[in-house]
């Protein structure tokens, strides 16, 4: 029996394939090894298979490379059949091109090299013979009136290379051939031009050659395994001058024996390597893991991985082996889930949360950090607004006010607590997002004409009259303030147009972009400060009201009594004694701000960046798990991501709460004394 050049196992681990030089394809039962099938493809009389070529890992599409010049597309599959109520696996070969084999090199040429990639327009095939490279495009072409169907092929010419080839490989998309020849580097061909793209060399190391090479699945990642145990992986990406390279990823470890063997995983960006030691490495590339390392046989041989990958194959020395491999979550990983990775196709290094695509070969983004960012940058500028205004309301109401007005205030500031949150953040989403945007000169001059038509109005009301000012009773001048609030309101609001027409053109958002360069999205961070900030501002306002009203009216009086003013005495005795209180008024206000859900879910644009513009929006990890835990899948990666997120959140919440506690009790025992 001759030597196989490829190894197969189909989904359910009961039929694997084999592929010999002879053109004998051979099915056999994993559990008794018995043959199935045997069956002798189509190729002419005294000719070989030089070479095979395999299109993406989830694609069963196989290219044989013959001893003169042509090629032989076949793609395999298995059909199940449940008789008598057990389960059969019957293989089936096809020819999607045809039976005949396709003349890659004209001239006759054994092709020591080929690639295949394949999509809906067609497959593309390409081979080296010497340091000559072939490229032909192959399509299936319909006759609308008679049904028949032809095969159209057109050759593409590349230039001659003056290495000897490794390798080829083509990405999926057909944009990209990497060639790979010599010791250690790499012809990009662009074969949209047609034009070398660059050579680029491979192993920093003089003494290291390629030993082994392999593509992820998606096509994107070339993975190169090296003379010195070495795999590393490259990609292409664009530069700082934004022509795309092939850029050198990151490296793994095998061991000191030359990696002989690279096979990628068929539903995940992970990889097995075999090197010539017989030593078998698992891997996986986005969470840079090295997840397996052991000697599986006394030398390496062909190699092959089930597409569920819980079956490793390898047969060397005449000798089948087959291992059970258990790797459940390899995507998951400290730099994967909190540091910077650079996924395929982009640009640099980077903090993203994406978890699901369109298509199979996705690439997880599991990055935690945005979303964290994303929670603490919501809860950020909702304390802004909340803090400093509950915090000042509750010194007013609790020291200053008259208790009657009191007894109205507070009642119904803790009503507005009993508001569904769900119902904020409609509005919010809905109308105060789009009357924001349109009136953005106008909530900028209502921040800061309030507090200056607040102290004018102090300034106005200190010059009037004493039978005037006395014909207030104490506690009561608030109340005058209300309608100056609601008059410096409506006066920014109706001044809003004009401004935008005086100084930004008419239109404040577009001048913000152009002009700054900052991005607006309507649901931003502005309208979550808003919108939870007054969903805060009960929490904080209750709890530092009660600890101020509950300082001892004997501490005020003897202050009062020794010659301190109101305010020295507020701000000496009051503030002081009441401060573990206002402590954890902000710290629990803080804790509702982080774990908020229906606001920030409804009035964000639900974006997991990292920025702190806060016009821009945010996704948090309460609102994550709301939005994606319907749709993962249950005991999935994802799944137990989504609940590592919760985790985080509990963990933050309790680590923050257990500080406060002691800060708290600290300042507790600090004033006591008072």
């Amino acid at each position: 029996m001759q030597k196989p050049l490829l190894l197969s196992v189909e989904e359910q681990n009961q039929v694997a394939m084999r592929v010999a030089a002879d053109g004998q394809v051979l099915f056999f039962d994993l559990d008794s090894g018995n043959e199935l099938s045997r069956q002798a493809l189509k190729l002419p009389a005294g000719t070989q298979v030089v070479s095979i070529g395999q299109d993406q890992p989830d694609r069963p599409l196989v290219a044989l490379g013959l001893s003169n010049g042509q090629v032989l597309v076949f793609k395999h599959s298995y059909r199940a059949s449940y008789p008598d109520g057990k389960r059969v696996i019957a293989p089936v070969l096809e020819y999607p091109y045809g039976d005949t084999p396709v003349a890659l090199d004209e001239s006759g040429r054994p092709l020591e090299h080929v690639a295949i990639a394949s999509g809906e327009d067609g497959a593309m095939l390409a081979g080296s013979a010497g340091s000559q490279l072939m490229l032909l495009n192959l399509s299936n072409q319909e006759n609308m009136l008679t049904g028949e169907t032809t095969l159209q092929q057109e050759r593409i010419e590349l230039p001659q290379i003056a290495d000897p080839v490794k390798a080829i490989y083509m990405d999926p998309r057909k944009q990209w051939l990497y060639v790979v020849n010599g010791r250690a580097q790499a012809d990009v061909f662009d074969l949209r031009t047609h034009q070398l793209n660059g050579r680029y060399k491979l192993l920093d190391h003089a003494d290291s050659e390629v030993t082994a090479s392999a593509q992820l699945l998606g096509g994107i990642s070339l993975m190169i395994g090296s003379s010195r145990g070495s795999i590393s992986q490259w990609f292409m990406a664009r530069d700082t001058d934004g022509e795309p390279r092939l850029s050198h990823v990151r490296d793994f470890r095998l061991g000191d024996k030359p990696v002989t063997a690279i096979v990628a995983e068929q539903r995940r960006k992970g990889f097995i390597a075999l090197d010539s030691s017989g030593r078998l490495g698992v891997f996986h590339s986005t969470a840079h893991r090295t997840l397996l390392t052991e000697q599986v046989a006394p030398e390496a041989g062909v190699l092959a991985l089930s597409p569920r990958a819980n079956l490793v194959l390898l047969e060397e020395g005449g000798k089948l082996h087959s291992f059970a491999l258990s790797n459940p979550h390899p995507e998951i990983s400290w730099s994967a889930l909190w540091g910077k990775v650079w996924y395929e196709s982009y640009d640099k290094p980077q903090y993203v949360w994406q978890s699901t695509a369109a298509n199979t070969d996705f690439e997880p983004k599991l990055s935690l950090a945005p979303l964290t960012f994303g929670t603490l940058k919501a809860a950020f500028y909702a304390m802004i607004l909340a803090a400093p205004l509950a915090v000042a309301a509750a010194v007013y109401t609790g020291y200053f006010m008259a208790p009657a007005l009191r007894r109205k205030v507070k009642p119904v500031i803790e009503l507005m607590e009993a508001l569904p949150t769900v119902i904020l953040g409609f509005f919010a989403g809905l109308f105060l997002a789009p009357y924001v945007e349109g009136h953005l000169p106008g909530i900028f001059s209502l921040l800061l004409l309030t507090p200056l038509g607040i102290l004018l109005a102090g300034l106005a009301w200190s010059r009037l009259p004493e039978r005037i000012r006395l014909s207030i009773p104490d506690g009561w001048e608030a109340a005058i303030l209300v309608p100056v609030v609601l008059a410096v309101g409506t006066f920014a609001l109706w001044l809003s147009p004009h401004l935008e027409s005086a100084f930004f053109g008419g239109d404040m958002r577009l001048w913000l972009s152009h002009d700054l360069g900052i991005t607006y999205d309507q649901r931003n961070a502005l309208i979550v400060g808003l919108a939870m900030g007054f969903a805060v501002i009960p929490n904080i306002f209750s709890i530092a009201e009660d600890a101020i009203f509950s300082v001892p009216r004997s501490l005020t009086y003897g202050s009062l009594a020794l010659g301190a003013t109101p305010w020295q005495t507020l701000a000496r005795v009051v503030i002081l004694t009441a401060s573990p209180g206002i402590f954890s008024a902000l710290m629990i206000g803080l804790g509702r701000a982080v774990g908020e859900t229906m606001i920030v879910l409804m009035a964000t644009g639900n974006t997991p960046v990292m920025d702190l513009n806060i016009f821009q929006g945010m996704r948090t990890l309460a609102a994550n798990v709301a939005v994606e835990m319907p749709e993962s899948e249950v005991g999935g990666t994802h799944y137990r991501v989504l609940f590592l997120s919760a985790l985080v959140l509990l963990t933050f919440t309790f680590v923050m709460n257990t500080l406060a506690e002691l800060i708290r009790q600290r300042l507790r025992k600090k004033y006591a004394s008072l």
